[in-house]
């Protein structure tokens, strides 16, 4: 019986340890990022040279947000006349990204308006933690 007792404790033991030793790796976790859904807003009706500057500023703040390490996926949606685009957030709390959300022109002057929701994944490729390392520029 003291054997079997000496046994277990070994095991627990080393099961520690290992633990302790070898991290989860972040493939073997899941975390929080947030959704943003980008919808009409309810105030459309600037001129088009308007427009098109506030798309401008829309996208230079996106680039900004990228390059700091908070924005980690944005997008269009292809024909569609109820969802506009998305925005994947790296932030610890919904009041850091509608602070945010604030920076950009498109959504201030009401072209865009928004939905967020607390959406969950493994921090790999893309959501891994941090700024990006390799500046990506079109083509």
């Amino acid at each position: 019986m003291r054997t079997v007792i000496l046994f277990m404790a070994c095991l627990f033991a080393a099961g520690a340890f290992a633990q302790k030793n070898n991290p989860k790796k972040p493939e073997d976790q899941i975390r929080r990022f947030w959704f943003v859904m980008l919808t009409k807003g309810p105030d459309r009706s600037q001129d088009s040279a308007t427009a098109a500057q506030i798309q401008k500023e829309h996208m230079s703040n996106i680039n900004r947000l990228y390059y700091e390490g908070k924005l980690k996926v944005a997008g269009p949606f292809e024909d569609n006349d109820k969802w506009l685009g998305i925005f994947i957030f790296d932030c610890p709390t919904r009041e850091e990204v509608e602070e945010l959300l604030k920076t950009d022109l498109a959504i201030s002057s009401g072209r865009l308006a928004y939905e967020i929701a607390g959406w969950y994944t493994s921090p790999t490729g893309s959501f891994m933690p941090g700024k990006p390392k390799v500046k990506w520029s079109p083509k």
